[in-house]
């Protein structure tokens, strides 16, 4: 009895022992583990495929618990013309291509995009793995390392591929691109240019725009990135939150270095200052006062801007391929507008854009016509919001503003005589004001297409070029610079006869000496874009301007949550 127990024991002992060796055996060395470099290459490969597939089966296109496939049928199609195998690493080696694109992936803030988005942590740590494991060949021999990293690398270069080309906010009613293809075979002759010896930072930068602003914009990312300040500041509340506002704002200024530790609590003469010191370091209007537009601007982190980095550079990236020649840029954030020259700028001015209620639209068009002291009508929604108001109150409002009443048959109205009360939108009437060195339009207006009834103008409140905040119109563009800017276009516009140069500038002075509203017609149509993009890069590096329209802030909430 006691030798068949003692044999029993021995044998649960042996299988004990079968069964941790087995399970060792498999922890150390696991199906996807290889001990040479082709039996690598081929589990390699079979890992490529079944991560794949689970990637499709999972709704959220996951390899596994930490990683997520952004396009994983994409991923599929693309990785089948290769029979799965590695794309960037051969037998357990890094090829160059494999390198440069891990190193562009952690550099991509330069190019305005988010390093995490493109897989940089987890491709990042595995090659540490593989880099810390060149004596033992542990890592380095498992071929899920290996399939997880590749898969991720092409994942990153599809997706940068898109991003780089076309951006990541969707198409518009503005957007002018045609070259638009971002096809897996399309994908797959990028990968073939990489593969045959070309540049991973060649091929992708070649998708970039060509406009200028683009360049600049980019060329300041360096710089700003090198003074990048991490630090987290006090959110300073809407002026409503009376409860809070007054410590918040006193907190954030004393933490941006604009008010001393020693005037805290602080009274409104040493809290105006302060403000004064933020506005003017910002070169916003300098008031002492806390306003919304100030608010916003104590509100914007390194962070935050450069998200507003990411996003402008993909606003440019809804732009033509091939810029025009010549062509006029109005930016409705900066308030400038800007007549480039086969890629330079010939010259710059001031405009006084649209309120954040009544905003410049966004818009592409040509200039048609000029016309020399234009008459003004109000749109209807001037009309209604403005004008009816006033003139219920008074008639006599239209006569001190220089407007005529005229009906439907033309004939001129005399204000006094309508019942104004029975209207509360419209009016069976035009209001009209005439041409003068008082109208809204100033002497001279640039005509072209669009729907909603905007243009580029002088105006008869020139003073307001001298603010640093000039979002004050109802959405028409006034221009400082306006005689040059007709200048240039009519010098653009001349004509070459007999060995004669006839130019409409001449007839531009004539109008404008005797003070007739005449139109001259432009024959070399100049595109004219309003874009509203709130950086600019310029010598001392990127310029914020304050997000009036909100459009940014909107646009992250939709499209970069998280960022």
């Amino acid at each position: 009895m006691k030798s068949h127990k003692f044999f029993c024991r021995n044998i649960m002992v042996v299988c004990l022992l079968l069964v941790l060796f087995s399970c060792s055996n498999k922890a150390g060395k696991p199906d996807t583990y290889a001990e040479t470099p082709e039996e690598l290459q081929d589990k390699t490969t079979s890992s490529i495929e079944r991560l794949i597939e689970s990637s499709l089966t999972d709704t959220t296109g996951a390899i596994d618990s930490v990683v997520k496939i952004y396009q994983p049928a994409a991923i599929k199609e693309f990785y089948s013309k290769y029979n799965y195998a590695p794309l960037w690493s051969t037998k357990g080696q890094w090829q160059p291509a494999g390198d440069s694109l891990a190193a562009f992936i952690r550099s991509s803030r330069l190019y305005g995009l988010f390093p995490d988005d493109y897989h940089d942590t987890s491709i990042h740590n595995i090659r540490q793995q593989f880099a810390a494991d060149s004596i033992s060949k542990g890592a380095r021999k498992d071929a899920a390392l290996w399939a997880k990293a590749d898969i991720m690398l092409t994942d990153a270069f599809l997706r940068m591929v898109r991003d780089i080309k076309l951006g990541r906010l969707p198409k518009d009613s503005i957007t002018q691109r045609s070259d638009t293809d971002v096809s897996v075979s399309f994908m797959q002759k990028q990968y073939e240019a990489v593969r045959s010896g070309g540049s991973v930072k060649k091929v992708l930068e070649g998708f970039e725009p060509s406009h200028p602003g683009y360049r600049l914009l980019k060329q300041g990312i360096q710089k700003f990135l090198a003074s990048y300040d991490t630090s987290r500041f006090t959110v300073v509340p809407s002026r409503k939150d009376t409860a809070t506002f007054s410590q918040a704002i006193q907190k954030r200024l004393l933490e941006g270095g604009y008010l001393d530790s020693a005037n805290i609590p602080a009274d409104s003469a040493h809290l105006a200052d302060a403000v004064k010191k933020f506005q003017k370091e910002k070169n916003i209007t300098v008031d002492g006062k806390a306003g919304e537009g100030t608010i916003r601007m104590l509100n914007s982190s390194d962070k935050d801007k450069f998200v507003r980095i990411a996003l402008s550079l993909d606003k440019y990236k809804h732009l033509p391929g091939k810029l025009p020649g010549k062509f006029i840029w109005v930016n409705a954030a900066s308030n400038t507008l800007y007549v480039y020259e086969n890629g330079d700028i010939k010259f710059s001015s001031k405009v006084i854009t649209g309120k954040p209620l009544t905003r410049t639209p966004l818009l592409n068009s040509q200039i048609s016509e000029i016309i020399t002291y234009p008459q003004w009508l109000p749109p209807a929604s001037i009309i209604t919001k403005e004008i009816l108001p006033a003139v219920k109150k008074n008639p006599g409002y239209l006569s001190k503003r220089g407007f005529s009443l005229v009906d439907s048959k033309g004939e001129e109205v005399d204000p006094f005589t309508v019942d104004w009360s029975k209207y509360s939108k419209s009016i069976p009437f035009r209001v009209v004001q005439g041409s003068g060195d008082a109208n809204a339009l100033g002497i001279i207006k640039f005509v072209f297409a669009n729907k909603y009834a905007v243009y580029l103008h002088d105006t008869n409140q020139r003073y307001l070029f001298g603010n640093a905040y000039r979002s004050l119109s109802h959405g028409c563009v006034r221009v400082q610079e306006w005689r040059r800017l007709a200048n240039y276009i009519l010098r653009n516009d001349s004509l070459v006869s007999g060995g004669r140069n006839y130019t409409k500038i001449d007839s531009l002075n004539k109008w404008l000496t005797v003070k007739k509203k005449m139109s001259i017609p432009v024959r070399n149509k100049i595109p004219v874009f309003i874009r509203y993009i709130t950086c600019e890069g310029g010598p001392g590096g990127i310029n914020f301007y304050d997000d009036v329209y909100t459009e940014d802030k909107k646009l992250r909430e939709k499209y970069f949550a998280g960022k």
